[in-house]
């Protein structure tokens, strides 16, 4: 089985679940994902209504059983436990019978796209709702309509979880991603399946530098949680940060920059989409949307870039019933754990290095290049003699990357080969 293939069979078995920025669908969402990987602790932190972080307050835990409309003939519409896209979420209960004309201000639909659901929440005003398709609302006839809501807001708490793989050093590289919204493949529940597989590879890999620390809560609130209670220590340890959302689809691959792209997150993540896939879309900070606003918020400056394949608001499907299994795939997945595989051992190796010789190594006594020279030999070694070239101490591996043209994931086995024949060295840099 693919990573891809256990990617999307987890993300069928989180889409079902009614999640919000609280309650109960979260912490379901936290025991599937930890018996996906039962050798790799969650931390799970809940924080408690009325928690003061920074400008906000965290809210009153929700939870639902059920919702419906009942039309004058008796047939039920916006069956929340048929579709929990068809609530607006964080509605309070209602049990009451209204005209058509008052239903149609508690109803939320999309005219330009008239025949799917719309997702749309109430986080912070307290009322009741629906949403249905357009075409749908506009078929209802006139008379009397029960509504139904069977839901609770109370004093609870919200609920975050994170992951700590330690490296050789304590400087960390964070991944974040939400757990915070109901059944929408793409939108929700690609990111958590890629922060699974992630923590996963990171644990197996045989030896690690950096720390990884990988995050999950509910967007914006939550991220703002995690930021009040770690702010100090993600100051001072995080070296590069990635928020990943929206990443299961198979269209494009997608970064939206850090405030003022010059991260170390958006040097790796821009130079692995540059080789990975020349047609990426390339979108700055004012396209932001997701918990980077949290992350590079002014006084908090986690270095931290989003990636994405087809962005949110970008792609049609995005926040609607149409956001479903089908427009995931193992594939899309797959492809997005690739990337970020890729910017783990560019990160791991990014180094300065220097070569040991003056002048010109001999590659050929050292099994380097083939001892006959040719047209072809020439070309087929020719990253390996660009890379000794600017090797000069001057460069990370990235920026050689960038000025001779190579892929990182190419230039990684032959900065072992050099490194194991003492021809280059890792040198400091201020």
């Amino acid at each position: 089985m693919t990573e891809g293939e256990k990617m999307y069979d987890l993300c069928g078995r989180l889409f079902p679940i009614c999640r919000s920025i609280t309650g109960n669908g979260v912490r379901e969402t936290f025991r599937i994902i930890q018996a996906e990987i039962p050798d790799i602790p969650i931390e799970l932190h809940e924080v408690p209504t009325g928690t003061q972080v920074f400008d906000w307050t965290v809210p009153k835990e929700w939870n639902i059983r059920d919702a419906y409309i009942e039309t004058p003939d008796g047939r039920k519409i916006c069956e929340f436990k048929k579709n929990n896209l068809n609530i607006l979420h964080y509605s309070v209960p209602v049990d009451a019978t209204v005209s058509l004309s008052e239903l149609r201000e508690h109803i939320t639909t999309l005219e330009d796209q008239p025949d799917l659901i719309p997702y749309a929440s109430s986080y912070y005003k307290e009322r009741w709702g629906f949403c249905m398709a357009y075409n749908e609302l506009k078929s209802l006839p006139e008379g009397d309509y029960h509504v139904y809501i069977d839901s609770e807001l109370k004093d609870g708490s919200l609920t975050y979880g994170q992951i700590l793989i330690p490296g050789k050093f304590d400087e960390e590289i964070l991944f974040s991603s939400y757990t915070c919204h109901p059944s929408m493949a793409n939108n929700e529940c690609s990111g958590p399946s890629l922060i699974t597989a992630l923590a996963r590879y990171i644990k197996d890999m045989p030896e690690r530098r950096y720390t990884y620390r990988l995050v999950l809560a509910p967007e914006t609130i939550g991220a703002i949680t995690y930021i009040s209670r770690n702010l100090d220590h993600l100051k001072s340890h995080v070296r590069a940060a990635f928020n990943l959302t929206c990443v299961g689809d198979d269209r494009t691959y997608s970064i939206v920059h850090s405030r003022y792209g010059d991260t170390l997150a958006d040097k790796i993540l821009t130079n692995i989409l540059k080789y990975h896939d020349p047609e990426y879309c390339d979108y700055p900070y004012t396209a932001r949307g997701s918990d980077e606003r949290q992350y590079q918020a002014p006084g908090v400056d986690v270095p931290m870039v989003c990636f994405c394949r087809s962005k949110y608001h970008v792609y049609p499907e995005y926040h609607t019933s149409a956001d479903n299994m089908d427009l995931i795939s193992p594939a899309g997945l797959q492809g997005s754990f690739d990337v970020m595989k890729k910017a783990i051992h560019a990160l791991e190796y990014n180094r300065y290095y220097k070569t040991q010789t003056l002048c010109e190594p001999q590659l050929g006594k050292r099994g380097l290049v083939p001892t006959m020279s040719s047209k072809e030999t020439y070309k087929s070694t020719l990253a390996l003699k660009d890379l000794i070239a600017y090797a000069d101490g001057r460069n990370d591996l990235v920026d050689i990357s960038n000025i001779i043209g190579a892929p990182v994931d190419i230039l990684i086995p032959l900065v072992d080969q050099l490194m194991e024949c003492r021809l280059f060295r890792e040198v400091a840099h201020d």
